[in-house]
């Protein structure tokens, strides 16, 4: 069989498994290239209680009479666990281990460094990631992929939903999806309806049933049927799938119990709703111009107009400082809803960015009404706040402005934080709502930005309980997950998984208290364990361990999330306990790996299912790998240019560092590293700042454009302050800054760490750091620019040559006469260099590569003229006429 390069799979997952709120259960699968036959596709997903177990099974069969490449890419939900991925090929089946992160990321390299190559899996959308493989598959050959994930279906709005994303891209000879749904409780209601084909033609490929305990959904279009056209070879099926479905309520409770393992899920109906109290907290800063702004404030409006009468409300905005719409909050009385309408209308953008006193004024708003009796007082409060940016005005250390928050709200009610768009800290977002019994939430740029901030809203505007604790018999539970929320949401579901101490036992009973709005409830359910088995028997088509597989989900999706917000020995221990579950029960979550091994050419090649988090949007590229990574720089010697752009040559032999400037024109192109050994070269493009002044004497200069070629490896890595661009052998692969993704092939490593630094690296030889610094957009000076790092310079050979590539190797210099200079808070000496002497300044310079905002100060002894003396010839010997 002919060579296979190997893909290393990832799967991406949205910070904060559970908050992502949204029962959905998509995929999408993808048709192959010419030559092969993708003849049979199977979607086949059971559930049971709301635990879904779903397998993909796809086969193809190369028909080209040379080896052909086949891929295999499924869109799964991003609150999914991987359990399992095997390959077949003629006949053959290579299975997938879970591993440790770390182990599977060593045997991965180990197959990279032998010459191996690998593929990417990348977060594909809002609530989807995606897996992706692709083998070589020999003139003839068969291959069947098999992909296996689970989860727990969360209830949305009074159902669940399971959403499947279908692109075959081709006709499929034998394409089909069968669901089968066993739930005790009763189905109530079961629908399945497709986006992508008309009601007639889906009545005969469709089925759906229900009856009892049991549902069942199919569907099996015909070649005709998956035709755009009768006589067209181009596939329909091209949208989406849904199934919905909802169970019976006749008690608010419901209790399963299988194998010594127990499920309760709770969601009473018709409660009357709690009164609350909510403080909108605003960004209205520069960045939230244009469409944000108009969308948040349709948004607004809408939510306004499901306002209850008994509810109460402030706007709090936030910029540079904080404006209130009222001093205090007000009832939500028509008269009051007409005038806060117009207030929305009126809110303008304006200045920077001040998260922390927004919050603070909201949260106390909130106390102070609860305080003097402003509010009623079977009442709830919720903070809802919406930011597009970090802080950067007032306090703006994420770790304090978290401290300040927990600390107002006391554990007293919820903090809801809505992130708009890319360009913010989404990790401090989460973690300060998960402090405060809250969620955060990302609000995608885009056309229905407003109906996703409205939908969010709709999610928290009807509590029916707070304080809601769920109580079972004293000494007879362990392992049990989280029983104590603070509200609990109609349309939403509350689930508890525990293990029983024994398993014989006669009798269960749970009880769940909380604050309605008129009174406390308590709600009792009691189980007879007899009657219990014999009502689950009807589940035999069902796989048996189902409610301990749930509990092992449900506790590492709530480890995974209380770890983000813990710190040191806490942190390891839940970690330690994630990982064992992990281990134990087969999943690929953020802290395991799947390998999938398979000999070729009697070596092994690994294949990795990895989930990296929220921040990891990596993009399509072939081929890469994608892992989350932190960059920690060595410490000796360093060569850089940053700013102005001021070059720093430190000299480890003296102890000692020089520096220099370059004045050019904007345009111009500096040779920076020249190395014939290698054939590494490294070029920078200089830009000028928004005023374009002529005068030299007053203008800012940077690199805002970088050029990193290998000849030998014919690689290209163009980095701009939008993007950066890989060629490989003339292909081009673009990523953004807002990725963090590892791209790593044929012994290089690109590795982008969202909005703050890029590192490559060539095998074993030199690794550069390119640092990104952003500024205010509306500055009316300055702009975005680039620095550039040197890290092992050693690597690089004796013949290496540039403005900063010449210093690379060994060279002597001597200071003398320290004396006052023309600046009385510097001093000036002599400089005994190459020959020459020079008369230079003391001064320093920022070294931006572990913090791209605040930088570590470096001292250096300035040399004038562009660094006249001290480089070989004059600076315009390194200019070049373009960037490769």
């Amino acid at each position: 069989m002919a060579s296979a390069w190997w893909p290393c799979l990832i799967l991406a997952l949205l910070s904060g498994l559970a908050a992502s709120g949204f029962p959905r259960s998509p995929f999408r699968l993808l048709g192959v290239t010419d030559g092969v036959e993708v003849y049979s596709t199977i979607i086949n997903s059971k559930v049971t209680s709301r635990f879904a177990h779903n397998v993909v099974t796809t086969r193809a069969v190369n028909r080209a009479d040379k080896a052909k490449e086949v891929s295999f890419d499924v869109e799964l939900p991003k609150t999914a666990f991987i359990t399992n991925f095997t390959l077949t090929i003629d006949g053959i089946t290579y299975p997938g281990n879970v591993k440790e992160k770390e182990a599977a990321k060593k045997q991965y390299e180990k197959a990279v460094s032998q010459g191996k190559t690998a593929g990417l899996v990348k977060a594909s959308g809002r609530k989807l990631e995606k897996f992706t493989v692709s083998v070589n598959v020999a003139a003839g050959s068969n291959v069947t992929f098999e992909l296996t994930y689970e989860e727990l279906l969360k209830r949305h709005k009074g159902k669940y939903e399971m959403y499947l994303k279908i692109q075959p891209k081709q006709l499929v000879k034998h394409f089909e999806i069968e669901a089968d749904i066993f739930e005790p409780q009763g189905i109530s209601m079961l629908d399945a309806e497709a986006s992508f084909i008309t009601n007639d033609l889906l009545g005969s490929a469709l089925t759906k049933s229900f009856s009892g305990k049991k549902g069942h959904v199919s569907f099996k279009p015909s070649l005709d049927q998956q035709r755009s056209c009768p006589t067209c070879t181009d596939s329909l099926l091209n949208g989406d799938f849904t199934i919905t479905y909802d169970v019976n309520r006749e008690s608010p409770g419901n209790v399963q119990i299988v194998n010594g393992y127990f499920v309760h899920f709770f969601a009473p109906q018709g409660l009357p709703v709690v009164p609350k109290s909510v403080a909108f907290v605003i960004d209205v800063s520069g960045s939230m111009a244009g469409r944000k702004l108009e969308q948040t404030k349709e948004a607004l409006l809408r939510i306004l107009e499901d306002m209850k009468e008994e509810d109460y409300l402030n706007f709090i905005l936030f910029s540079g400082d904080v404006s209130t719409w009222k001093e205090h909050l007000v009832q939500a009385t028509p008269e009051n809803l007409q005038e806060a309408k117009t207030f929305v209308k009126s809110i303008d953008d304006r200045g920077m960015t001040n998260i922390n006193d927004g919050l603070l004024r909201g949260i106390s708003m909130l106390n102070k009404a609860r305080e003097e009796h402003r509010v009623p007082e079977r009442s709830t409060s919720i903070v809802i706040m919406l930011t597009d940016g970090d802080a950067n005005v007032g306090e703006s250390r994420p770790e304090k402005i978290q401290e300040n928050v927990r600390n107002a709200i006391g554990g007293k009610f919820p903090l809801y934080n809505l992130g708009f768009g890319n360009n913010l800290n989404y990790n401090f977002l989460e973690n300060m709502a998960l402090e405060n019994q809250g969620f955060a939430r990302r609000i995608y740029e885009d056309s229905d930005a407003d109906l996703q901030l409205q939908g969010f809203y709709e999610e928290v505007a009807n509590p029916l309980l707070t304080g809601v604790e769920v109580d079972y018999p004293e000494n007879a539970i362990l392992d049990l997950t989280q029983n104590t929320y603070q509200h609990f949401y109609d349309g939403s579901e509350i689930v508890v998984a525990g293990r029983l101490v024994d398993e014989d036992m006669n009798s269960f009973k749970a009880d769940v208290k909380g604050h309605g709005a008129t009174n406390d409830l308590t709600f009792t359910e009691e189980v007879d364990m007899k009657e219990m088995e014999k009502a689950l028997q009807e589940r035999d088509y069902i796989f048996g361990d189902y409610i301990e597989r749930l509990w092992a989900y449900l506790t590492i999706e709530q480890l995974l999330e209380k770890r983000k917000k813990a710190h040191g020995e806490e942190k390891e221990n839940l970690t330690a306990q994630a990982l064992d579950l992990s281990l134990k029960y087969h999943f690929v979550t953020p802290l395991t790996s799947m390998v999938v091994t398979k000999p070729e050419d009697n070596e092994d090649e690994p294949a990795i299912a990895d989930k990296p988090g929220e921040d990891a949007e990596a993009t399509p590229v072939s081929p890469a790998m994608t892992y989350l990574t932190s960059y920690q720089p060595p410490q000796n010697p360093y060569y850089y240019v940053d700013g102005d752009p001021h070059f720093i040559i430190q000299v480890p032999e003296k102890d000692d560092t020089l520096c220099f400037n370059i004045d050019e024109d904007p345009g111009t192109v500096l040779r920076l590293i020249q190395d014939p050994v290698t054939g590494l070269t490294v070029n920078g493009q200089i830009v000028g700042d928004k005023r374009g002044s002529p005068d030299s004497k007053t203008r800012k200069t940077y690199f805002g454009k970088l050029g990193i070629a290998n000849a030998q490896m014919d690689i290209q890595v163009e980095v701009t302050t939008e993007k950066i661009t890989l060629w490989n052998r003339a292909v081009p692969n673009t990523f953004s800054w807002l990725d963090t993704v590892t791209v790593m092939q044929d012994g290089l490593s690109v590795m982008i760490n969202k909005k703050k630094n890029m590192v490559v690296s060539f095998g074993d030889g030199v690794t550069f750091v390119v640092v990104l610094h952003q500024v205010w957009k509306k500055h009316p000076v300055h702009r975005d620019f680039l620095g550039f790092y040197v890290v092992d310079s050693h690597r690089m050979s004796a013949q290496t040559h540039g403005l900063l590539g010449q210093f690379f190797q060994p060279f002597d210099f001597k200071v003398s006469d320290i004396r006052p200079g023309s600046d009385p808070t510097k001093s000036d000496a002599t400089l005994v260099v190459k020959n020459h002497q020079l008369t230079v300044t003391r001064g320093s310079q920022k070294d931006y590569r572990k913090d791209a905002s605040v930088g570590k100060k470096v001292v250096c002894w300035f040399v004038h003229n562009n660094g006249q003396g001290l480089i070989d010839g004059v600076h315009t010997d390194y200019v070049i006429p373009s960037l490769f």
